[in-house]
């Protein structure tokens, strides 16, 4: 009986903390917004909670671009969502054709080379022109104005 014990302390011990890492695993995976793919161009976006924006701002340096949403509001800004998003390569060919970034950050695989971004945000469309360039990641800020009225539709 004793080495029936011995033998199932160490099994039970492993399989409670397998569970527990299982369930931290688990927990922390919620956390990671998806992968989606358009026209061969790899992108992400989130961070509307804090969690998610820690994971967004932690994995931007290992995108070649990084765009973040906010809203002017006084001497500060608020995050912005669901703001559509298009990129236009050099030639005016869509690489990403309105897709929604849902939360406040969006980093994508892009090429190196020069595209023109427009985010809009309550009908207001912001325009950049955004350099890629291989091996140092770009991050470039939409802000509309405050007042924008996120209450209207994208």
């Amino acid at each position: 009986m004793k080495n029936t014990t011995r033998i199932w302390r160490p099994v039970a011990a492993l399989a409670i903390g397998g569970a527990s890492l299982f369930g931290a695993l688990a927990a922390h995976a919620a956390y990671n917004p998806p992968i989606h793919m358009t026209n061969g161009v790899e992108y992400m976006s989130g961070g509307i909670s804090s969690d998610e924006a820690a994971l967004m701002q932690s994995v931007a340096p290992r995108w070649p671009a990084t765009f973040e949403f906010a809203i002017k509001d006084g001497t500060r800004a608020d995050f912005a969502a669901d703001v559509s998003v298009t990129v236009r390569d050099a030639a005016g060919r869509d690489v990403l054709a309105h897709v929604t970034a849902e939360g406040p950050f969006m980093v994508a695989r892009l090429e190196p080379g020069r595209y023109e971004v427009q985010a809009t945000l309550a009908g207001q469309t912001l325009k950049q022109a955004v350099e890629v360039r291989a091996g140092s990641p770009t991050r470039t800020l939409f802000l509309w104005p405050a007042g924008t009225d996120v209450s209207a539709h994208s």
